[in-house]
């Protein structure tokens, strides 16, 4: 028995049918301490089998470390959509709130059309050092998306940008290291931490102390 309700199918596919490009989906699993490999492997099928535009590829993080190295992979389950400019990371189960996440991202690509704020692209446009955002969320949170989708917006306009979504519960030894006590927490480049969906301009400027 598949894990998407009937009426979800129903309305992905309509939503699939509009895809101009293809989109590329790469999971990295790992036989060793992965508990939700094997649901995020079946979620991601189900996605895959919609539409024919949609292409997963599947690959074992310890048999295939050159593939790893080169989408820079560090932990399993590995969810990563391949963008023109960039790749978008979701580290740990896309379920519950994140889901919407993923498919709102694979629509994007699909149709390289991003659901961007004019505000939120044009810094994307001059941002030309590299930085990566960690987002840290739980798959109960509705207000973690947000902050994963205003990240991601900006992996897939600025080349140097790196976005990758945690599940906090997933990778606790990561959420002590990075003092997560409520979601979404915020990491950028190491020295810059917030928590909550913020607005564009106020993401934006936490972004802007930095770098």
């Amino acid at each position: 028995m598949g894990l998407l309700e009937k009426q979800d199918k129903i309305f992905l596919q309509e939503e699939f049918n509009k895809l101009a490009n293809e989109v590329k989906i790469n999971l990295f699993m790992s036989e060793n301490d992965c508990i939700y490999c094997k649901d995020t492997k079946s979620i991601l099928e189900e996605i895959a089998e919609i539409s024919d535009k949609i292409k997963l590829s599947v690959f074992d993080m310890d048999k295939n470390k050159d593939i790893a190295n080169k989408f820079k992979v560090e932990r399993t389950p590995a969810t990563i959509l391949e963008g023109e400019k960039n790749n978008l990371v979701f580290y740990g189960i896309p379920a519950g709130y994140e889901f919407s996440s993923l498919i709102e991202d694979i629509i994007d690509l699909g149709n390289n059309d991003f659901d961007i704020s004019e505000e939120l692209k044009k810094f994307a446009e001059t941002l030309d050092k590299d930085m990566n955002i960690k987002i840290f969320v739980t798959t109960s949170c509705p207000h973690c998306p947000k902050a994963v989708r205003t990240a991601h917006k900006l992996a897939m306009i600025a080349p140097n940008v790196r976005a990758e979504m945690i599940e906090a519960q997933e990778f606790p030894d990561l959420s002590s290291r990075y003092n997560v006590s409520a979601v979404p927490r915020v990491v950028i480049n190491e020295n810059t931490y917030f928590e909550g969906a913020l607005p564009d301009q106020q993401y934006i400027e936490k972004i802007k102390e930095a770098i």
